[in-house]
């Protein structure tokens, strides 16, 4: 239920109809956006009496949301979220980022070498990933704590925040100094991880489930939403479909969708959903024409040898380009 209150309320007309809303047994979510003050309620309303409520001289109108994500729908915070990574990085609510780096860490030159790269091509983040998810059990699985290790040095001597991807709930404790948790396809359905990222206060980017739909990342993402971490960043990164020519088949109308459902931030990874290095460009501008709020992409410095994902990975020099093509485009629509 949402209950959108008057313009110039009184706090203290205000509190007094929280406390009697939470008597209820429900729990409420205040937004207090420019023009309007919205009341969610998270819980059973049926006990509670629209009719009561709409005639009171504070409430403008009352609303019962079918969708069973709460935290993360528009209705319950109209204007878009905007999350702050470090100083002067955000995104959403018109910030736009670019995420940018290996699929996997190998050595510390080759973090530096990218990181410096992408930085001076406008990436806002680096990624890179310590712990690899691999559909064959004989590939390389990434380096683990070290890679942990040398993605902080690399922080560390660019200044630039870093993304890597989280594998499971006992790796926790090595996340502390990381900027922004990945959560990848195959755990996005992890209710048990995602339980547990509601706990913390730091930024989470929440990728599309391999086969899911808008729904299914909507709920994963009020999942740790509903234990308190509002700082979630959704992904649209390609699904699985009868598509043999593309590692996946990349939905862009996701963005479109979740922009008109959620508050929350979207960004796309081109490089997996398409799985082939000269798709990402057109696919990358596609994504900001449509109104994505930043893109990930992978930046390899050799890809021919790289020890995960080379087919996808762009050179810096490659990520240059796309970068300021990118940029083109969002000025051209009226982007920031």
């Amino acid at each position: 239920m949402i209950i959108s209150l008057k313009k110039d309320v009184r706090k203290e007309e205000m509190n007094h109809l929280i406390s009697w809303l939470e008597s209820y047994g429900v729990r409420t979510h205040i937004s207090e956006g420019e023009f309007q003050t919205i009341i969610g309620l998270i819980g059973d309303t049926t006990r509670i009496d629209t009719d009561l409520i709409s005639g009171l001289d504070i409430v403008d109108n009352v609303t019962r949301i079918s969708e069973p994500f709460k935290k993360a729908n528009r209705k319950f915070h109209p204007e878009d979220t905007v999350i702050k990574i470090a100083e002067g990085v955000e995104i959403g609510g018109g910030h736009f980022q670019f995420i940018a780096g290996p699929c996997s860490v190998e050595t510390e030159s080759q973090m530096e070498t990218v990181a410096n790269a992408v930085k001076a091509s406008g990436a806002g983040l680096l990624r890179g990933g310590a712990f690899k998810p691999r559909t064959s059990p004989y590939d390389f699985q990434g380096l683990h704590e070290e890679g942990i290790r040398l993605l902080l040095e690399t922080k560390r001597r660019t200044g630039m925040p870093i993304v890597t991807e989280i594998m499971d709930i006992g790796h926790l404790p090595l996340f502390e100094d990381v900027d922004v948790i990945q959560v990848g396809a195959r755990n996005t359905q992890n209710f048990e991880l995602l339980k547990e990222l509601g706990r913390i206060n730091k930024p989470i980017l929440l990728k599309r489930g391999i086969a899911g739909t808008i729904k299914e990342l909507l709920m994963s993402a009020e999942y740790i939403m509903a234990g308190g971490n509002e700082r979630v960043i959704l992904c649209e990164r390609g699904i699985r479909s009868y598509e043999t020519y593309t590692r996946n088949t990349l939905d862009l109308s996701a963005v479109a969708v979740l922009h008109e459902m959620s508050h929350l931030p979207v960004i796309v990874d081109p490089s997996h959903a398409t799985g082939v290095a000269r798709y990402v460009k057109p696919m990358a501008l596609a994504a900001a024409a449509c109104g994505a709020d930043g893109l990930m992409i992978e930046v390899h410095n050799d890809p021919p040898h790289a020890r995960c994902d080379g087919p996808q990975s762009l050179t810096p020099e490659q990520f240059d380009d796309v970068a300021k093509s990118v940029l083109a485009v969002r000025c051209a629509i009226g982007g920031k």
